[in-house]
């Protein structure tokens, strides 16, 4: 199961899947979701269509069926329909800013500089469709006073204005677009209803994000300085164990917190309320940052002290199955007997 890009699902194929929707020939089904609170949850909606594709390979044409699932995401579209109305207001005042004279800038004469100057605008911001342009020319008359033995003299200046409406109806149609996507798949219905198809989709496991971890802070392999490629494939494998760890830290820590519906507190610096129950390994790591182990000598006598473990911390022990003395026992492990100190 896999979604469509643009490319295999233009926009306007997309229109023909949601045109039963919009005018009611077409019911879509609810797809819930329980939280960690217990709550059942109506994230998406959709409905599917059995689709004939087929290709040639090999000069034979083969043909297949997929299932196209057309489902909404209500808050993919919560959160895209902000942006586009974030994206209308900053491209509505750019817009009318274009007819303010400033210091050090004059207004736009001519009604073709005003027009590229508002397309300009429209493009950066894409709302092109939705904003509707009217452009007038005016010519003023001013008189220039007598200066420096030159006579009084009239002069006309020419300006160019522009007025900004939103299309509502546009804008509507823009927003009815968004959160809808298209998967395909070739799994029966019976063993994937369009449901669990979304359920199973949502919780998949992202390569891709190991490999920005691996390229980026958290392992930091790129930029690379070696030259030679015995070193460099020692690197790679070296940090690929740091990634291994970092991902079963994680797993860890979230399948625990989701057996037993709890929510992580305290990882979040100067929102120590602030909960959640899919912390990330970056996150639980920086929590141990502030331990220290200390040595201190006095006399013949060497004294070891390890930074008190705060309960976010235990928390954190107990969820990843470690006892919560393992930094007691480290300190006894680096107990010597009495006599000179030497540097560990």
């Amino acid at each position: 199961m896999c979604p469509l890009a643009e490319k295999q699902m233009p926009q306007e194929r997309l229109k023909t899947y949601l045109q039963p929707i919009w005018s009611g020939e077409q019911a879509t089904n609810p797809v819930y979701r329980k939280n960690l609170a217990g709550e059942v949850e109506h994230i998406a909606e959709g409905y599917e269509q059995s689709v004939e594709i087929s290709a040639a390979v090999n000069g034979k044409t083969i043909t297949w069926k997929e299932r196209h699932l057309i489902v909404r995401s209500f808050q993919t579209a919560r959160t895209a329909e902000e942006g586009l109305r974030a994206r209308l207001a900053k491209a509505h005042a750019e817009l009318r800013q274009l007819n303010e004279r400033k210091q050090g800038r004059r207004r736009i004469e001519d009604g073709a500089a005003m027009r590229v100057a508002a397309e300009k605008v429209l493009a950066q911001y894409r709302v092109a469709s939705m904003l509707q342009l009217k452009i007038s020319e005016q010519s003023e008359e001013r008189t220039v006073r007598s200066y420096k033995g030159r006579a009084v003299r009239t002069e006309t200046e020419q300006m160019a204005s522009l007025q900004v409406e939103v299309d509502e109806q546009a804008v509507q149609q823009a927003v009815a677009l968004l959160g809808w996507r298209v998967y395909a798949t070739n799994e029966l219905a019976e063993r994937l209803p369009l449901e669990q198809a979304v359920l199973a989709y949502r919780e998949e496991y992202v390569i891709e994000r190991g490999f920005g971890r691996l390229k980026g802070k958290p392992l930091s392999l790129t930029p690379m300085y070696l030259q030679s490629d015995e070193r460099a494939t020692g690197l790679i494998r070296l940090l690929s164990i740091g990634l291994r760890m970092l991902t079963l830290i994680e797993y860890r820590v979230r399948q625990q917190l989701a057996e037993t519906n709890e929510k992580l507190a305290g990882l979040y610096a100067g929102n120590p309320k602030r909960t959640t129950e899919r912390p990330t390994a970056e996150a639980v790591l920086q929590i141990f940052k502030g331990i220290h182990l200390s040595v201190v000598s006095i006399g013949e006598q060497v004294l070891y002290h390890v930074t008190p473990l705060s309960e976010v911390q235990q928390k954190i022990l107990s969820l990843l199955g470690f006892p919560p003395d393992i930094y007691i026992r480290l300190v006894n492990g680096f107990s010597k007997p009495a006599g000179k100190m030497t540097e560990p």
